[in-house]
């Protein structure tokens, strides 16, 4: 049934390359950004889930009253 549907429209094939080339120039442009990185920065990222330097919970006036 799909392909039925498929066959009947014009152009359907340039969709399948835009989407290619969509895919291809954000994964290119992510992989030089990954490989721009500072090893600095990226240990420090890495590190910091585990400092345990915890942000202070936000007290709620109501329930202290």
């Amino acid at each position: 049934m799909y392909k039925e549907v498929l066959e009947k429209i014009d152009g359907i094939g340039l969709y399948g390359v835009i989407s290619i080339c969509i895919f291809f120039g954000f994964f290119s442009i992510m992989l030089v950004w990954a490989f721009g990185l500072k090893k600095n920065y990226l240990n420090t990222m890495g590190h910091l889930p585990l400092e345990g330097n915890e942000l202070p919970e936000k007290s709620n006036d109501k329930t202290q009253s």
